[in-house]
């Protein structure tokens, strides 16, 4: 029996144009389908999902693990790395390991995956050691995307640096108190976002003779609520800060509800800059480290197609950032905050 791979000779096109061209999807010429067609049928080929896996050895799935789908990055990350693996007629298989405070995540169980894909990326999910080991050990290519583990494949930003342009950003206006809004109290793991980003926010700050102290910095949990709550406590403790340097646009854009909640005028008593590029950072005048997160995954799947197929692919790719200026952030007018006035409530902050 003619095989899809028979097809794909005998036309001179790829497998998955034979399959693209068969189902009358998109993208394929129409002498292209005419030919494939004419080659199907003198081969005697008949199209079928189940025999293409059996005769090939292939699901045409890949796993995709990561803690979350509804914030940003995430779903940026996911659609690009979906849109990439329909054009070659792969499949996601999407599986969500939620990080909620307070509690420890699930351990990542390789069985779920196996026999079921052919190769996995790891979409910002900072994995254990042992977790690494265990997807290794079950022979998929593997590709990690945000949050990179050393001597595997991974797509990044270079976050250490994306965060020192952003907090240089806010130095060169005139700031010398700018806080930080980082992730989780226990982010601690090397290659991940947060602990790169706080070394590039703390570099700015050495290299400009500021320091950047720990009641300088409050974790944010990456999110719109967090960014709100540790806003409140960092202008609490410390009412002199004219900046805040947030380590996604989520958190910035929590960190200018709360300023206003507080009668502070955004960039006039506080500056804030966030990292994404958040499509909702437009409308809030949200200044920011933008980064292209869709082209990320589109990167990290075809990469990791090629490494299907055998295809060198290089340890790292690392995407630029672009520093998108726009209303939130300006010259402090003064040097300082001035202080809660007489009589007012613990935690109240005013500027005037």
């Amino acid at each position: 029996m003619a095989q899809i791979e028979d097809v794909a000779r005998a036309a001179g096109v790829s497998t998955a144009t034979v399959s693209r061209a068969l189902r009358g999807l998109p993208h394929v010429s129409q002498a292209t389908s005419e030919r494939v067609r004419k080659v199907a049928a003198e081969l005697g080929y008949v199209a079928s999902p189940s025999a293409v896996s059996l005769a090939s050895g292939r699901t045409r799935t890949i796993g995709l693990l990561t803690p979350r789908v509804n914030q940003w990055f995430f779903s940026n990350v996911i659609d690009g790395a979906e849109r990439a693996l329909r054009a070659e007629d792969f499949d996601a298989l999407l599986y969500t390991f939620e990080i909620a405070r307070g509690r420890k995540r699930r351990r990542v169980d390789p069985d779920v995956l196996r026999r079921r894909v052919d190769g996995i990326l790891v979409v910002g999910l900072p994995l254990e050691k042992e977790e690494v080991e265990a997807l290794l050990a079950l022979g998929y290519p593997l590709i990690f995307v945000g949050a990179g583990v050393p001597g595997q494949v991974t797509v990044r930003l270079d976050d250490e640096r994306t965060a020192y342009e952003a907090t240089r950003h806010l130095l060169a206006l005139g700031h010398r108190q700018i806080g930080h809004i980082t992730g989780a109290p226990g982010d601690s793991a090397p290659w991940t976002p947060p602990v790169d980003r706080r070394l590039g926010w703390i570099r700015a700050m050495t290299e400009a003779g500021l320091e950047a102290s720990p009641d300088l910095e409050v974790n944010g949990h990456f999110d719109l609520e967090g960014g709100r709550d540790s806003t409140r406590l960092l202008l609490a403790r410390r009412p002199d800060v004219t900046a805040i340097f947030a380590a996604s646009d989520e958190m910035a854009m929590g960190a200018m509800m709360t300023a206003r909640e507080l009668g502070l005028r955004i960039p006039e008593d506080l500056s804030v800059i966030g990292v994404d590029g958040h499509d909702l950072g437009e409308l809030v005048g949200l200044t920011t480290m933008a980064q292209s997160a869709q082209d990320q995954g589109t990167t990290a799947a075809t990469l990791l197609l090629g490494l299907i197929t055998g295809t060198p692919t290089p340890e790292q790719v690392i995407f630029p950032t672009e520093l998108v200026v726009r209303t939130s952030t300006a010259p402090p007018r003064r040097p300082g905050r001035a202080g809660s006035p007489p009589g007012s409530g613990a935690g109240a902050v005013t500027r005037s």
